[in-house]
């Protein structure tokens, strides 16, 4: 079954990562060739081909070994010898509004991707939870700014926030900031509005995977998790034990188990110990006996027995529905495209100003686990981590960095100012650089990977 599963997580990471990088090549060539440039190859992945064939349009279509990038190779005097006949349709003898135009193209190419995905998306419906606020952390920054049980906040630095889900993007943006973070809330049903600002100083400044409504000190106001058993993981401590989908979890040791997080807490402090557990099964009560495995998590041996919870259902009080018409949609998801694309580099930014953790740079690895896990969550969740996906491809090609796309633009930038390309030592110069770096970042990205698993 774990070979399965492995197999499935890579095959999804794939055939994600060929659709986001497919999209991304085909707007280069495509670009390329209402520019007039003559296309040699059209190539998804890098190394010895797997699949070759050669079309019509003079251009050999290539399926690669290593799925991780593409590449439009195109005719160039500067790579090689070329026939008098292609001149005219060299990559280099273009103008510079069309090479920039190819550049650009790749990256529009993602953009426009995120932007189609999201409108599906937005068409079907939305549905995200309102956010109540249960209860406020006492000393915190929304105990500060006035919060309240039962206060819904509306609006994050004047961003309307109708659902948990805006109300954390609106704080991520927050991340490692210094300033004054303002909150507006009202009681549901009531036109009073409380606008509050409160300050913050490098805000979770360096935080792996911040928990933003707990460093806010709210927490929305949700039905209980109780501890009922929802999926269990195969040859798991909890199927050797007999426990089955539905188990309603009521005591371990004698002490009570109310909540899920309970349960949680109770295992994972208790590796290698045997657990008596009474539970109930359709009604009747049953006695088990545990004993959690011993595994390494962020540096500490917990206890875990292979088990998930039965998520409640949410009340329809608490839920907020979108309904878009095909034009309402549209500007829907271009707007959170834009916003997505903003966030990215801000994010970018800050990384290197050192407010955000490097740690949350993540590479093939966890985004192969996250398309695999998506795709078990239904097709929808996947479409959203396609967009996210093909967002931040798009952004990153765009950075000035020589051998992306955005240090292309650079280069061509300097020979629109100045009536000329920049000498080609200089470029290569560059272009090594840019090798070394990318190289640096794939790098330590895989080791962000590695620590995590």
């Amino acid at each position: 079954m774990e070979v399965l599963d492995t197999a499935q997580t890579v095959f999804v990471a794939l055939a994600t990562f060929a659709i986001v990088v497919a999209i991304h090549e085909y707007g280069h060539f495509w670009m390329a060739r209402r520019a007039g440039v003559k296309v040699l190859r059209f190539s998804i992945g890098f190394g010895r081909p797997l699949l070759r064939w050669q079309g019509k349009d003079e251009t050999e279509y290539v399926v690669a070994a290593i799925p991780l990038g593409g590449y439009v190779r195109m005719v160039d005097e500067r790579d090689e010898e070329i026939a008098e006949a292609d001149r005219p349709r060299a990559h280099n003898r273009q103008s510079v509004s069309k090479k920039m135009a190819i550049a650009a193209a790749g990256p529009i190419a993602n953009f426009l991707l995120a932007i189609v995905v999201l409108w599906v998306l937005f068409l079907r419906g939305e549905v995200g939870i309102v956010p109540v606020v249960g209860a406020v952390a006492p000393d915190s920054l929304a105990q500060t700014a006035g919060l309240e049980s039962g206060h819904e906040i509306v609006r994050v630095d004047g961003r309307e926030t109708p659902t948990v889900a805006a109300v954390n993007f609106a704080l991520l943006e927050r991340l490692g900031d210094t300033g004054a973070l303002k909150l507006t809330a009202r009681y549901p049903g009531s036109d009073a509005l409380t606008e509050s600002e409160v300050p913050i100083t490098q805000w979770l400044r360096g935080e792996e995977e911040p928990n933003l409504l707990q460093a806010l000190g709210v927490t929305i106001r949700m039905p209980p998790v109780v501890p009922v058993v929802g999926s269990l993981i195969e040859e798991g401590a909890a199927v050797q034990s007999g426990f089955e989908p539905g188990d309603l979890i009521l005591s371990a040791d004698g002490e009570a188990m109310p909540l899920w997080m309970d349960w949680v807490t109770y295992v994972r402090a208790r590796p290698d110990q045997p657990i008596a557990v009474v539970l109930e099964r359709k009604g009747v009560r049953q006695r088990l006996e545990v004993t959690p495995a011993g595994v390494v998590s962020e540096g500490k041996r917990i206890g875990s027995v292979g088990m998930a919870v039965e998520l409640p259902v949410i009340p329809e009080s608490q839920q907020r529905h979108f309904e878009r018409g095909p034009a309402e949609a549209l500007v829907a998801s271009i707007n959170r495209t834009a916003d997505l694309v903003t966030f990215t580099f801000k994010s970018i930014g800050r990384m290197l100003q050192g407010l955000i953790s490097p740690s949350n740079l993540s590479g093939p690895i966890t985004i192969a686990k996250v398309a695999a896990s998506t795709a078990e969550a239904g097709w929808v969740a996947w479409l959203g981590f396609l967009a996210l996906l093909s967002v931040s491809l798009g952004a990153l090609n765009l950075l000035p960095i020589p051998v992306l796309d955005g240090g292309h633009l650079v280069f061509y930038a300097f020979e629109a100012i100045f009536g000329k390309p920049l000498p080609d030592r200089l470029q290569m110069v560059g272009v090594q650089v840019g090798i070394v770096l990318v190289l640096s970042i794939m790098v330590f990205a895989l080791y962000n990977d590695f620590s995590k698993f």
